[in-house]
């Protein structure tokens, strides 16, 4: 008679979130790693998703089904370069103490924003691995050495794009580390956004007869004494195109005082909305309906491509981006972005073909997480190079 053996245990798995951006992009596979038997995954929040300001976004997450096993309160408010310093430095004390009492066997990170530096810096120094989505990655600001700086401290890399993979291996990356499994955003996107425009519209508050603009505007931390007169010039421009628009509250960063300061001095056209948090799906719509995107939010650059909306991309926060073939780079100056938004308004969608991916990363980067090697010596990583 043979003995069964016991299954394995299910791998601990443990996801930092900081941002309703974050989580969205993530939301379809943290949900699929969840169900997963071989995986045991929980969430981390932090950052604007407790605070009421940016729609308190931790119900999200509870919403979703994903158990959230700790609540790492910040400083989201106060918005200045010394504040997010500060806010870093509180993330890592929270996550060092949360990591000796879960003792996860991954921590799971996505993209450049300083929680994820502050987790993959505890991480590393209790023996964590960290893997760590959309590594490799340019924007040519502060979000650049942030994102580089979580990949050296990450032991494995799940990337968008084979140019990603060749940036990293290029910074002495292992290329036995980085697997290419596309942007994890795109996973039922286009289905999510399903539904007819009237619905999409009335759901958002906004006329259904005619066009709407969607603007997504954060600040570049570098130039945050800039981010005033840069939303002026913005709203300068979207005044004369006869078309309301949804303007999405922008993030916690420095700078982004001056966004509502200039949103609270003039109106927006007749017919518009300003919000501070959409829902996913509600989001997706409003990307997908919209005759035109604004704005400096990745989320243009990855997500908008699949509906084939026309993006002005703004300034610096994303300039170094790998672009799709319905973005075009615009300064912040109202003549600039006048003229754009003409042409923009003008013209045909684009194809709905993106560079980003498929739409099937979630079932890539969950696969990665049941099988990827965990020896401590994992953990003893140099440079390739």
């Amino acid at each position: 008679m043979s003995l069964a053996h016991d299954a394995a245990p299910a791998r601990r798995v443990l996801y930092l979130s900081g941002t309703r951006a974050d989580f969205g992009l993530m939301r379809s596979t943290l949900q699929s790693a969840a169900a997963h038997p071989a995986l045991a995954l929980a969430v981390v929040a932090t950052g604007t998703h407790l605070s009421p300001t940016h729609g308190h976004t931790v119900n999200d997450i509870r919403a979703a089904g994903l158990p959230v096993v700790a609540e790492l309160p910040v400083d989201v408010l106060t918005r200045t370069p010394a504040s997010m310093s500060v806010a870093v430095a509180r993330c890592l004390q929270g996550m060092a103490t949360l990591l000796e009492q879960q003792r996860p066997d991954i921590l799971l990170l996505l993209g450049d924003r300083g929680e994820m530096l502050a987790g993959a810096i505890a991480a590393l120094n209790q023996g964590v691995v960290t893997v760590h989505i959309h590594g490799g990655e340019r924007s040519g600001t502060v979000d650049e050495p942030m994102r580089h700086a979580i990949s050296k401290l990450s032991s494995y890399h799940l990337v968008a794009t084979e140019a990603s993979r060749d940036r990293l291996t290029r910074m002495g990356e292992a290329p036995e580390r980085i697997h290419v499994v596309g942007a994890p955003g795109l996973d039922g996107l286009v289905e999510l956004a399903a539904g007819e425009r009237d619905e999409a519209l009335a759901a958002l508050g906004l006329p259904s007869a005619q066009p709407f603009i969607l603007v997504v505007f954060h600040p570049v931390v570098q130039q945050a004494g800039l981010a005033h007169a840069q939303t002026r010039a913005l709203m300068a421009a979207l005044q004369p195109q006869g078309c309301p628009v949804l303007w999405l509250e922008p993030n916690a960063d420095a700078g982004a005082l001056g966004v509502l300061q200039a949103l609270d001095e003039s109106p927006l056209p007749p017919g518009s909305r300003r919000v501070a948090h959409l829902d996913r799906a509600l989001f997706a719509q409003a990307m997908r309906h919209a005759a035109v995107m604004v704005g400096s939010s990745s989320s243009g650059i990855i997500e908008a491509a699949s509906f084939g909306t026309p993006v002005i991309n703004i300034g610096d926060r994303q300039r170094l981006r790998e672009r799709n073939a319905n973005t075009v780079d615009v300064p912040a100056e109202t003549q600039a972005l006048g003229t754009a938004l003409q042409q923009a308004l003008a013209r045909e969608r684009h194809p709905g073909h993106n560079r980003y991916g498929d739409g099937l990363a979630g079932d890539r980067i969950v696969d990665l997480l049941t099988r990827l090697p965990l020896a401590p010596s994992v953990l003893e990583k140099t440079n390739a190079y």
